[in-house]
């Protein structure tokens, strides 16, 4: 399945508290949290939630005093639910102070996030930077040094531009903050191996929010250091404009073998579930070949001949099982993510699909014969008829799970 892709661009691994980026491991789904820390409770349980949908590293703001105190209860909430998804702090501005102020929320975390451009300037000149490599160091922690399209630090920013200003045949100003992202990037990571952070704990990133600008900047990023990468577009959206975009950005850099951790930056609808993030994260590893997560589902649009709702609510509702029924069969099955399942709504492609699948059922069309044949591993082994069919084809899945993937 992943023949055509690129092979992985070679990257220095990188262990998040048990989790590996880079060195040829898996690519890795993040999230973040967007509950106030200070709210323990409160955030422990969307971490659990983040987790349970499949982020395998998830990212909580630490911003305040109050939210650095409770980091380690955070931590010990998590360990109590049975959820040992590493912790990253995402520290802005005052991160030099809570590292230093809370020692015990330094040890708790698994990685720091670091913005080059939001380290802040101190008016007693301390070198912030350094003091928060310093704790890093001191922790035993990995850093991502993430820069961002919208917190470019300034002075590197009017460096570049006025050097680019007197050249003879001057960039564009998007070309020239592009090449700031990267050297802002690089020169950090130089500056904290300098300080003493071993190479193989620091992650890069480059956040900007136009497709075209991500590729760019990534191919550049990604050819001039070994680094691992962490990749996303940062405000990518709501809703499908925010799908779309961060699809076509990071599918042509993962087809290309770059990039090692990834992140849906997703602004939820009011009242929205955060996890939909790691769900489309998730999707894009698995349509591409790279990952697989949880058992596919393959339906058809529907055309004239399926004016039924019926295929319809049967591929939502089998959908929607899979994926509920995943947190309990990863720990009971081994290779359940990669069954894929067909919900057909006529004749026309119908039994072909379901043939292909592991488990298909193709439904009656308009005018067809109120009967749904059921096939698994390419073979017919029942015809399905009534009003209980969805029940039915559900306990065939069961069954099939139980009998087919070998028990941990």
């Amino acid at each position: 399945m992943t023949r055509h892709l690129s092979p992985r661009r070679p990257a220095q691994r990188v262990m998040v508290g048990g989790v590996a980026i880079g060195g040829g491991a898996p690519v890795v789904v993040q999230s973040m949290t967007n509950t106030d820390t200070a709210d323990a409770a409160g955030t422990a349980r969307q971490v659990f939630d983040l987790a349970q949908a499949g982020s395998e590293l998830v990212r909580i703001t630490v911003n305040t005093s109050e939210a650095a105190a409770q980091v380690p209860h955070i931590r010990d909430l998590l360990d109590q639910m049975g959820c040992a998804v590493p912790l990253i702090g995402d520290f802005h501005y005052n991160g030099h102070r809570l590292l230093t102020d809370f020692p015990q929320c330094a040890q708790a975390l698994a990685k720091y996030r670091i913005n080059p451009g939001n380290v802040g300037h101190s008016r007693r000149g301390e070198d912030q930077f350094a003091i928060m490599i310093g704790a890093a160091c001191r922790h035993g922690k990995p850093v991502r040094i993430g820069v961002n399209w919208g917190s470019l630090d300034a002075g590197l920013i009017v460096r570049m531009m006025d050097a680019n200003a007197k050249l003879p045949q001057p960039e564009e100003a998007a070309a020239v903050t592009r090449e700031a992202l990267i050297v802002s990037a690089l020169e950090s990571a130089a500056r904290a191996e300098e300080l003493g952070l071993p190479h193989d704990r620091i992650v890069l990133s480059c956040k900007v929010s136009e497709v075209q600008d991500l590729i760019a900047v990534y191919r550049e990023l990604a050819r001039r250091c070994d680094y691992a990468l962490h990749m996303g577009l940062t405000e990518a959206g709501m809703g499908s404009k925010g799908i779309v975009a961060s699809t076509a950005a990071l599918a042509v850099l993962l087809q290309e073998g770059i990039g090692d951790t990834i992140r849906i930056s997703l602004t939820p609808e009011p009242g929205g579930d955060r996890t939909q993030e790691v769900v489309v994260a998730q999707e894009i590893l698995q349509t591409m070949g790279l990952r697989s997560f949880t058992p596919m589902v393959i339906a058809c649009p529907g055309c004239g001949r399926t004016t039924s709702t019926v295929f319809q609510e049967l591929a939502q509702s089998i959908q929607a099982y899979l994926r509920a029924r995943m947190p309990v069969w990863r720990e009971q099955y081994s290779g359940v993510e990669e069954m894929t399942v067909a919900v057909m709504g006529c004749i026309v492609n119908g039994p072909g699909e379901s043939k292909l699948a592991n488990i298909g059922i193709s439904l009656p069309g308009t005018g067809e014969t109120p009967s749904a044949p059921v096939y698994v591993d390419g073979e017919k082994v029942t015809t399905l008829r009534g009003d209980n069919i969805a029940q039915e084809f559900q306990n065939i899945v069961d069954e099939y799970v139980a009998r087919k993937y070998k028990k941990r």
